[in-house]
């Protein structure tokens, strides 16, 4: 059931790995790349309760010595704080620049770790070992990392690639129903955004998937990494085609903020809802049919995962707000939105052409909703 595929970026080239029981052969598996048999593991509590153990055996399985960070799990996790302890921890490890940092967790725990890595000593490697069906997709391929600010998600970061991907499909089974859904937000964005075959493909099979098949799972992270790291070696910096994996993502982060970075809405939840608002934008504009926000939304329904903000618990700030929200977004050029539309499912583009009017009616009316 292993699959690999390679992220083409010349001298910063990688390998993603995707199989079951990657953790328990972690020592192995990085072994090449350690020019001492030492490496610093940064993980977050809930992570390191169920895998942390496994993990440290499979390195001293091949004789690597293993210091560990354990930090607070959540969101709120991916900010200054944090980020200048970790830091701080991997010099007093006296981690060198030749030396391996893992990030060992989700999207927060990859983000923070791979920020940390690309400052310390003005860059040293590290390894993603993702634990999350989300982080599997897309956190853990491409090399953005960063941390949230007040202002913002993932305004302040770099870019700095991974030097492998072990991506663990076993440890996908010990996630909360919830938490798989909102990773599959990730996955069903690929098809949405540039593969109409993939996505029918998850009409087909994600309802299986979702219930446990292993190899629909390893299919459906592979489909996923092959497409980002495709687009990532064409546009690394993401200076044209690397936007469009930001599809559904400039609605996400405006509700991510007016809901405070907090369990009410998780980044995948919120990444399949701004898919289906980016689809009924486009619809409104013309650009594509409304069957196409219709199937959309019916597939999401259909995995069980939230559509709407009707489906968001507590308090919404109006539509106004919530667009102002959006300027904080990274994509703003000139003070212009960069939105991420449709001309069909698999046809997205990127345009600063937007009808502000269309998207806060389809905000109002989607309030008005809950």
């Amino acid at each position: 059931m292993r699959k690999s595929l390679r992220v083409e970026l010349g001298e910063r080239a990688y390998d993603i790995h995707i199989a079951d029981g990657l953790i328990d052969r972690a020592g192995a598996e990085i072994a090449p790349l350690l020019a001492r048999k030492r490496v610093a593991i940064v993980t977050d509590e809930n992570v390191a309760a169920l895998h942390l153990d496994r993990l440290e055996q499979g390195f001293a399985a091949d004789g690597i010595d293993v210091v560990s960070l354990t930090l607070p799990a959540g969101e709120s996790t991916k900010a200054w704080p944090q980020f200048t302890r970790t830091v701080e921890w991997l010099l007093e490890q006296k981690i060198e620049r030749r030396d391996v940092v893992v990030a060992f967790g989700g999207g927060v725990i990859g983000d923070l770790v791979g920020f940390a890595a690309a400052v310390l000593r003005r860059g040293v490697r590290f390894v993603q070992i993702p634990t999350s069906l989300l982080a599997q997709v897309d956190s853990s391929v491409g090399g953005k990392t960063g941390i949230n600010a007040p202002h913002g998600k993932n305004l302040i970061g770099a870019f700095h690639q991974p030097s492998l991907v072990l991506a663990d499909i076993g440890v996908l089974g010990t996630l909360t129903p919830r938490d798989f859904l909102a990773g599959y937000g990730e996955v069903v964005k690929y098809g949405m955004l540039g593969d109409f075959k993939f996505f029918k493909w998850l009409e087909d099979n994600g309802p299986a998937m979702a219930a446990g098949d292993m190899g629909l799972r390893a299919e459906a992270v592979r489909w996923s990494c092959q497409m980002k790291a495709d687009i990532v070696a064409r546009d690394e910096t993401e200076q044209g085609e690397r936007a469009l994996l930001n599809l559904g993502h400039t609605f996400c982060h405006a509700l991510e903020a007016a809901t405070g970075y907090s369990d009410r809405l998780l980044h995948g939840e919120g990444v399949a809802i701004g898919c289906a608002l980016a689809f009924e934008v486009s619809a409104r504009s013309g650009l594509c049919s409304q069957e196409d926000p219709s199937r959309v939304r019916a597939h999401l329904r259909d995995m069980g995962m939230k559509v709407d903000l009707a489906d968001i618990e507590g308090d919404l700030p109006n539509a106004a707000k919530l667009i102002d929200l959006m300027r904080q977004d990274k994509k703003v050029i000139d003070g212009a939105i960069n939105y991420i539309m449709a001309r069909g499912i698999g046809d997205a583009f990127v345009t600063d052409q937007v009808d502000p009017d269309i998207v806060k009616t389809v905000f109002t009316e989607a309030l008005n909703a809950r």
